[in-house]
């Protein structure tokens, strides 16, 4: 067999790229390392909840093209992110808004809030911010970032947030609305039957292979990527055989290349599952912990994604949590979240420079871009793709 293309990750951006180039008659072969299709995104029943394996995932998007792209492949509920912070004993409405502002403060106005927080930012006479912390302070002033930001971040990044360079926070929207609705977006929702059923309609009728390294088949089947005169060959650790024209590369580009130029870095996750006893363990999809003594950063209770009810829509009873934990990423480890200082950055750009001797690989997603993209950010990368090289 040969195929036009072979995709390394199953994940959203490679699922994309596989169904267009279907669509536009080429043949496509998809492996991916892990035991499942879906990368990140992917979510397995249980007890007829809709776990996140890999971590919440909620979709949103003020692009109505992507919007409309999506639901080709599953029906969308009305599911609208409200998470709520926990900071010692006290419980606020996030995004910042009056809610939160209200509970902080007890005041009832935007006025009273809006004095507040200038008030406080003007106190503390920063100009020229030096780092995060006072980047974020400059933004928000003193109360919301003690108590909402600091820990959470720390924890997050792994660092002091005044050990942390001033770029990462841009811009913290304050509103000044009773409006807990997180995102600004038009559309949003969760897919009805889980994320798995949107992988799942995009590589139909289209070969996959999972339980399959690449890096490892690499080594074994020692292609040359840099000549795409004529096909390679490649035979997978279940003894499938067959040669390929180009290859899509969704894992981290700088493991593609051994490391050459050194680590990218990146920020990992760890999840804690747990089916507990109950039929209602925090009343909410997502209960942020902002302290920096609790280990956690979140916990996610994944049947509220889906209002605590099945697909006939009865209440199911008992309920599954997954409590987050932030790490710094090590070889072995999952990498989630790329960390784009200036040094990483720059590293990077050897790297795609690098990339541009390949013929036959064309770098993409999360870590292929080394970019931290939105789940409509990667549909419209990898479709941006598929315009360019399918024409």
């Amino acid at each position: 067999m040969k195929y036009d293309y072979l995709i390394v990750g199953a994940g959203l951006y490679g699922s994309v790229f596989a169904h267009e180039a279907k669509k536009a008659g080429k043949t496509c072969f998809v492996i991916d390392k892990r035991p499942n299709i879906g990368g990140n995104i992917y979510t397995e029943r249980k007890n007829g909840i809709d776990v996140h394996k890999y971590g919440a995932h909620i979709f949103h998007t003020s692009d109505k093209e992507i919007w409309d792209y999506v639901n080709q492949f599953a029906d969308f509920n009305n599911y609208v992110n409200s998470p709520v912070a926990v900071y010692k004993d006290e419980l606020y409405n996030l995004p910042f808004n009056m809610n939160t502002f209200s509970k902080m403060w007890n005041i009832k106005t935007p006025k009273e809030a809006e004095e507040i927080i200038k008030n406080q930012i003007a106190d503390l006479n920063i100009t020229d911010p030096a780092n995060l912390e006072e980047q974020a302070l400059s933004l928000v002033g003193t109360d919301v970032y003690e108590k909402l930001i600091k820990g959470y971040t720390e924890k997050q990044w792994g660092k002091d947030c005044k050990d942390l360079p001033s770029f990462i926070i841009k811009r913290l929207p304050l509103r000044f609305t009773f409006d807990n609705n997180y995102f600004n977006d038009r559309y949003q929702g969760i897919p009805i039957g889980g994320y798995t059923k949107i992988i799942e309609g995009m590589l139909e009728g289209i070969e996959v292979r999972c339980n399959e390294d690449w890096i490892e088949l690499y080594k074994e089947n020692k292609i040359n990527d840099n000549d795409n005169s004529k096909p390679a060959k490649i035979t997978l650790s279940d003894g499938t055989s067959f040669e390929f024209e180009k290859m899509i590369y969704t894992g981290q580009i700088d493991e593609y290349f051994n490391y050459l130029y050194g680590h990218l870095e990146y920020r990992s996750v760890r999840f804690e599952t747990e089916e507990v006893d109950t039929d209602n363990y925090q009343g909410n999809a997502v209960v942020n912990y902002t302290e920096r003594e609790v280990p956690y950063t979140r916990i996610i209770e994944h049947k509220w994604f889906n209002f605590g009810k099945d697909e006939n829509g009865e209440p199911i009873k008992g309920t599954i949590i997954s409590k987050e934990y932030s790490s710094a990423w090590k070889i072995g480890d999952e990498p989630y979240y790329p960390v784009n200082t200036e040094k990483n950055n720059k590293t990077y750009e050897k790297y795609k420079e690098l990339s541009k001797s390949n013929k036959r690989v064309i770098f993409g997603g999360r870590l292929g871009l080394y970019k931290y993209l939105d789940m409509d950010k990667v549909i419209a990368e990898a479709l941006k793709l598929a315009k360019e090289e399918l024409k």
